[in-house]
């Protein structure tokens, strides 16, 4: 297979996501961690999220960043990927991404959405509770990359 998008706000990557990366990673010939803007937030966030996931997921040779503000079907095709990667951790993400797919499928036909549960490991973590904890002062290092709990205690992210 060749190219698969994996769009999401990534606010902040954390090891969750960083599983499922590696894991395309394998399937994959090429995977993009495509990371979406925020209408709420300054370009700046987004600059800053795309340099932290870049950091976290250099270890990954087949894996480049880049920051979109258009329909996650239209960056799919810009980038040459006719299958995007959710990752799925609850029946409630289910519900959600279904629908998603269901509407991607009517607004670009051919590109396909692909599901990947995260490993038991990280099944729990989620970008709100990781901003949640940090905010608190709490200790996120296991959840997420040095660079991103380095930025997260620095309050530039979130």
């Amino acid at each position: 297979m060749a190219t698969v998008l994996y769009p999401g706000t990534f606010n902040p990557i954390h090891n969750g996501h960083t599983d499922l990366v590696e894991r395309a990673a394998r399937i994959f010939d090429h995977v993009v961690l495509g990371i979406a803007t925020s209408p709420h937030k300054s370009p700046s966030l987004l600059e800053t999220r795309v340099k932290l996931a870049e950091i976290a997921l250099a270890h990954v040779d087949n894996v480049s960043v880049a920051g979109f503000n258009v329909l996650s079907v239209d960056f799919a095709k810009e980038v040459g990927a006719e299958v995007i990667l959710k990752g799925i951790r609850t029946v409630t993400d289910f519900e959600y991404e279904f629908q998603m797919l269901n509407m991607n499928r009517v607004l670009k036909p051919g590109v396909e959405t692909m599901f990947l549960a995260p490993s038991e490991e990280t099944s729990y973590i989620s970008s709100t509770l990781v901003r949640q904890i940090a905010q608190y002062g709490g200790d996120v290092t296991q959840f997420v990359h040095p660079a991103i709990a380095e930025a997260l205690a620095r309050g530039e992210v979130g």
